[in-house]
């Protein structure tokens, strides 16, 4: 009998684009597990911590960062964009599928964008798997 996946997602993101207490109705409720790491910018996820969530077992990362022109340190956002653009090239490289990872807009006041956007995480790693290096 096959235990059924229960996607592992680590949550990368900035202190202006998410609030965990109010957008983390996803955990638990429909069998996934999210671990958030809360970063004062978005310009601060190296690529290293990225990688390192995956050989720590996360089926999944994802990063929120603020909208492009609502970054308070003008180009976080865009930092952070260009090491996960690195980063899944990396991936797909070694074969673990860039899919696995992503980067998403959205501010702290929009808990039923995140939600959405959590829902859609959830549905590509569902189809990708578990993490095979995990």
């Amino acid at each position: 009998m096959n235990k059924p996946f229960k996607p592992k997602i680590t949550l990368f993101h900035c202190i202006n684009s998410f609030n965990e207490s109010a957008s983390l109705s996803l955990n638990g409720a429909n069998n996934v597990e999210i671990k958030t790491v809360r970063l004062p910018c978005s310009s601060m996820v190296k690529d290293v911590f990225l990688l390192r969530s995956f050989e720590s077992g996360a089926d999944g990362v994802l990063v929120l960062v603020c909208p492009e022109d609502q970054c308070r340190y003008v180009e976080g956002s865009i930092r952070a964009k260009k090491r996960v653009g690195w980063v899944q090239n990396v991936l797909d490289e070694i074969g673990l599928d860039g899919r696995r990872l992503s980067i998403r807009n959205t501010s702290s006041g929009n808990g039923a964008t995140t939600d959405k956007i959590l829902q859609e995480t959830v549905a590509v790693l569902t189809d990708l798997g578990p993490n095979p290096a995990a």
